[in-house]
């Protein structure tokens, strides 16, 4: 089942403007709804303000309508089970509830899979916010 978000994860990361990092990075995520939503790292020459894939990728959703994650697939091309970084984790958290499954891929398909609570323990929770 996670095949077809590897699959738009790899064709995201192939998409990718990373002329600074050379680091190309694609994510799929798969909404409640069951549509996919990808995304690349783009990066600007004022590090940090670039967009990781994830972001990308939830940008993509929420403008789809979307707000649920129901899984997410990550890839990049110079590193095997690339984990989302820390700020994406908790972006991903906030669209997304402790089951939710990040795959993590390599260049053949998914290797890894994780549930959203182990990959970020103590995310923040929103609903304490009110």
């Amino acid at each position: 089942m996670a095949r077809d978000l590897f699959e738009a994860a790899r064709e995201a990361m192939a998409k990718c403007h990373a002329p600074y990092s050379k680091f190309p990075v694609g994510a799929a995520i798969r909404a409640a709804d069951g549509s996919i939503h990808a995304g690349a790292n783009i990066e600007v020459i004022a590090f940090p303000e670039g967009w990781c894939a994830e972001t990308t990728a939830i940008g993509h959703m929420v403008m789809a309508g979307s707000t649920r994650i129901r899984e997410v697939a990550v890839i990049a091309e110079k590193l095997d089970l690339c984990t989302p970084c820390g700020g994406c984790r908790q972006r991903l958290a906030e669209f997304s509830d402790a089951d939710t499954l990040v795959h993590l891929c390599d260049a053949e398909g998914v290797k890894k899979t994780l549930r959203m609570d182990e990959l970020l323990p103590y995310a923040f929770e929103t609903k304490v916010l009110g």
